[in-house]
């Protein structure tokens, strides 16, 4: 994710976090089982754009100062998210019966649910093993706290499922839950391990968890109008699944009678096409990606004063990227 940025010390520093990032995220993975070394293997391959690994380093160096190093907690930290996000990508695959992720077949396809499902199991309780190695229990709670409000999120998600009636506020306290938080946490985090004050970790937990916010928008824009393809993941599960993301709700709150109708029984039918032309003549769509943008948008002006002028341009360009980007 840095490679168009143009401070080179900046973008080398990134670049050997994340390497020991994978480093310790394949140690910590490695079995006596060749079974299970093989399903990791196969589950390394998720690791797309590392966003919350690349934010919590890049949150470090923003508050490290010129020609300090991150601590060794960083890099533990890094990969102890990225290994609960990539669980929460084997479970959501086995939740929506996706085939496809990161334009290779996912685990509960090639190997059945069962498998998948105590493989997620299997990526958490790692989770928890390598962050216990950074002597600091309160990095635990909180990691823990936060894992507990993605399986809350989930857990809301799929009570609403085939809800007509979900309403805005309650899809964005989904959201936040679901996906945010551990965006936020990320930011959170590695503010609070670079020694910064309170005020500029708690403004980088609220900068990441806005992040967080636009990326699920972003990511149910594309699962709605994206191809398999260039995503590189099933599309369409959400309809599939009765999941209704945020351009389906704004047209079902702003549309009345046969406008509205149409759209109601598109997404009964699970009649992708229909559902997309309803949306794009309502505004909806575009109503849809001006919220990210605005969310993103109130992330940056929120983004407090770094040690580092060139981490702090990064993190501006990692939260325009989050909207920008088509996969």
């Amino acid at each position: 994710m840095t490679r168009a940025f143009p401070d080179t010390a900046l973008a080398a520093d990134i670049a050997a976090g994340l390497a020991r990032v994978e480093t310790l995220f394949e140690s910590q993975l490695s079995s006596d089982f060749p079974a299970v070394n093989d399903l990791c293997r196969h589950v390394e391959r998720y690791r797309g754009k590392m966003l919350r690994p690349t934010l919590v380093i890049v949150a470090g160096l923003a508050f490290t100062r010129d020609g300090e190093a991150l601590r060794s907690e960083h890099d533990i930290i890094a990969a102890t998210v990225e290994m609960i996000h990539m669980a929460t990508l084997v479970h959501d695959d086995v939740l929506d019966e996706a085939e496809m992720r990161r334009r290779g077949e996912t685990v509960n396809f090639l190997r059945g649910n069962e498998t998948a499902v105590m493989l997620g199991d299997y990526l958490i309780s790692n989770a928890f093993h390598l962050c216990s190695r950074a002597g600091d229990p309160a990095l635990n709670l909180r990691l823990g706290e936060v894992t507990n409000t993605l399986c809350e999120g989930e857990l809301v998600q799929l009570s609403r499922r085939h809800d007509m009636s979900l309403d805005e506020n309650t899809y964005f306290e989904i959201v936040r839950r679901k996906t945010a938080v551990l965006v936020g946490a990320s930011c959170e985090l590695g503010t609070r391990l670079a020694g910064a004050d309170a005020s500029a970790v708690a403004a980088m937990r609220k900068f990441g968890e806005n992040l967080g916010v636009a990326f699920q928008i972003q990511d149910d824009l594309l699962d709605l109008l994206g191809d398999e393809a260039t995503v590189g993941k099933s599309i369409g599960r959400d309809l599939e699944k009765g999941k209704l993301t945020l351009p389906m709700i704004l047209h079902v709150a702003n549309t009345t009678g046969a406008e509205r109708q149409a759209a109601l029984r598109a997404i009964e039918s699970k009649d992708g096409a229909a559902l997309r032309r309803a949306l794009e003549r309502s505004g909806s769509i575009d109503a849809a990606r001006a919220k990210a943008v605005e969310i993103v948008e109130d992330a940056k002006r929120g983004l407090p004063a770094t040690r580092r002028a060139h981490s702090r341009e990064l993190l501006l360009e990692l939260a325009d990227r989050v909207v920008a980007r088509d996969s």
